[in-house]
């Protein structure tokens, strides 16, 4: 696998406190156009977002949507539809997020960006003595060819945004806590807001027994930090030079534009919930 896309420099943004779900979104756009544009070298990004669900497209067009998402309320979770690719996700202050953001033409396949974070991963997690597979876990939520599993245990899935010339590969990392707890909350999230209707979309039939947790599953209480640790050890492993850099006003102004875009597409997809926008 070829490396250089992190034998370059890369500026480091530690969004892990602080920010709103749709706020995330909105600053990958945005380092997605100004990466694209080559006006910021590649991006590394991490973020956590307690107690919400980001849910997908195709779960904005569930049938009985609103009751789901008041399920989610009942249980203090509040719920967003992305802006990228996949369907719903459980986000909480044991899931570590992580974008990988870089210049990719159309000529870049998208399944060189999931391999160059499938890397990273391995490379993080290379002292451990578990082999880490990219395959789909059907039954997990938010199935996909890169779901990243340990014995058939999925602990993270990764989704791709693409604007203007750059690309954002997103992927979520269940380190602490109970990986099946969430997804049990999923698959009831579903029962509820499907009803046995009989839709165009074939939603997951979620087993939770399929998905764990970092810290199951290598039997060693993780916490976030410990892996975001690993993450810079292993940019810097792999020949990355890390920076960090400030906004410019002409940056917060295209971040404005693209949350204002996050806010119109929530407000569309459903009336009520809440949002935890």
């Amino acid at each position: 696998m070829n490396n250089n896309i992190f034998k370059s420099q890369f500026q480091y943004v530690d969004h892990t406190g602080g920010l709103q779900p749709m706020q995330s979104f909105a600053f990958d756009d945005m380092f997605c156009e100004l990466t694209g544009k080559e006006a910021l070298p590649n991006i590394i990004r991490t973020w956590i977002h307690d107690h919400v669900i980001i849910l997908g497209i195709h779960d904005s067009r569930l049938p009985y949507l609103d009751e789901g998402i008041q399920f989610l309320n009942d249980q203090g979770y509040g719920a967003i539809v992305r802006n990228s690719g996949g369907l719903g996700v459980v986000l909480d202050r044991g899931v570590l997020n992580i974008s990988l953001i870089f210049k990719g033409d159309i000529t870049f396949s998208i399944d060189q960006g999931y391999e160059y974070m499938l890397e990273l991963i391995r490379e993080m997690f290379k002292d451990y003595e578990v082999q880490i597979e990219a395959k789909e876990i059907k039954h997990s939520y938010c199935p996909g060819s890169y779901d990243l599993s340990i014995d058939n245990q999925k602990f993270a899935g990764i989704s791709q945004r693409r604007v203007k010339g750059g690309v954002a590969v997103q992927i979520y990392l269940c380190v602490e806590g109970s990986g099946s707890e969430r997804a049990a909350l999923m698959k009831k999230f579903y029962e509820v807001a499907k009803q046995q209707e009989i839709t165009k979309f074939d939603y997951p039939n979620i087993d939770p027994t399929c998905m764990a947790s970092l810290s199951e599953l290598l039997g060693e209480t993780l916490t976030v930090q410990d892996v975001m640790f690993k993450l810079l050890f292993a940019l810097k492993d792999l020949g990355a030079t890390l920076s960090n850099n400030e906004m410019t006003d002409s940056d917060w102004t295209l971040y404005n534009n693209y949350f204002e875009r996050m806010v119109e597409r929530n407000q569309k997809i459903y009336k009520g919930g809440d949002t935890n926008a």
